[in-house]
């Protein structure tokens, strides 16, 4: 993944050197009408997070940083600082947004010209399809004491209750709401394979209020299931308050990709 990642901002981005203690991006910050903010792949060093003044994590080489304030056009929710000379690519959501449009153009050039079994083959990658039985349980984003603190705060309206079997979501419905499980567990498939599943202080559904598209797999309850519907503004009024929210769901994320790419490699 780190190659794959390194490869995509090398296509579109600019590589920057930076001295140790320098400040990438700060606490609060928001871009302005001539700044654009970025995202930052780091190819050597280390780079440190803080928040309120207080070390919150730590990049390292071969991780992203930086994305969620230049997706979700959201401040900073914390500081990150080089820790050691460095050195990194930089992107800006424009150029990502270009470079993930050409990227899909090449994609379905090539499905155009393919023969049929290598575009079965494709497709089947593509489409995030995982071999049977290579399902895994969603890494939790918070734990039990912040999921409870969660359920109090957002109250009783913003718990749903599903019946085993009764479907949550679908594949190409615009998203509004992203999830959290408070009781039970969720299966994840696209086009009919489960490729996880999302049990207690598990998140699923989270990417639509990214970038808002839509849907991109379907939901259903594998068990009588609790959830929690977060909408769009409270998750980034989340994000803002709270930065380790951003990065345990980044981790998440991150983890899902891995789970379906090992799925179908």
């Amino acid at each position: 993944m780190p190659a794959i990642a390194r490869a995509f901002f090398e296509s579109a981005g600019k590589e920057e050197q930076a001295a140790a203690g320098t400040v990438f991006f700060s606490e609060n910050q928001k871009a302005g009408m001539f700044k654009r903010d970025k995202m930052y792949f780091l190819v050597e060093g280390q780079v440190g997070l803080f928040s309120g003044g207080k070390p919150i994590g730590t990049i390292r080489a071969g991780q992203i940083f930086g994305e969620m304030a230049a997706m979700t056009e959201s401040p900073r929710s914390a500081t990150a600082a080089a820790q050691t000379p460095c050195r990194v690519i930089s992107l800006d959501d424009k150029g990502f947004n270009s470079r993930a449009a050409e990227e899909a153009r090449v994609r379905a050039d090539d499905a155009r010209h393919a023969d049929p079994a290598r575009l079965r083959g494709m497709m089947a990658k593509l489409s995030g399809v995982p071999n049977a039985g290579d399902a895994k349980d969603s890494p939790r984003v918070f734990d039990k004491a912040l999921l409870a603190s969660l359920a109090k705060g957002l109250g009783d309206q913003a718990q749903q209750r599903y019946n085993k079997g009764q479907v949550i979501m679908v594949a190409g419905q615009t998203g509004a709401l992203m999830y959290v499980v408070l009781e039970g567990k969720v299966a994840i498939s696209i086009r009919g394979a489960v490729v996880q599943y999302v049990g207690p202080g598990a998140v699923f559904g989270e990417m639509a209020l990214i970038d808002q598209s839509p849907r991109a797999a379907n939901a259903a309850a594998e068990t009588d299931t609790v959830l929690l519907g977060i909408n769009r503004q409270v998750f980034l009024n989340l994000i803002k308050s709270d930065p380790t929210f951003g990065s345990s769901l980044l981790t998440a994320v991150a983890e899902r990709v891995r789970n379906t790419a090992a799925g179908v490699n």
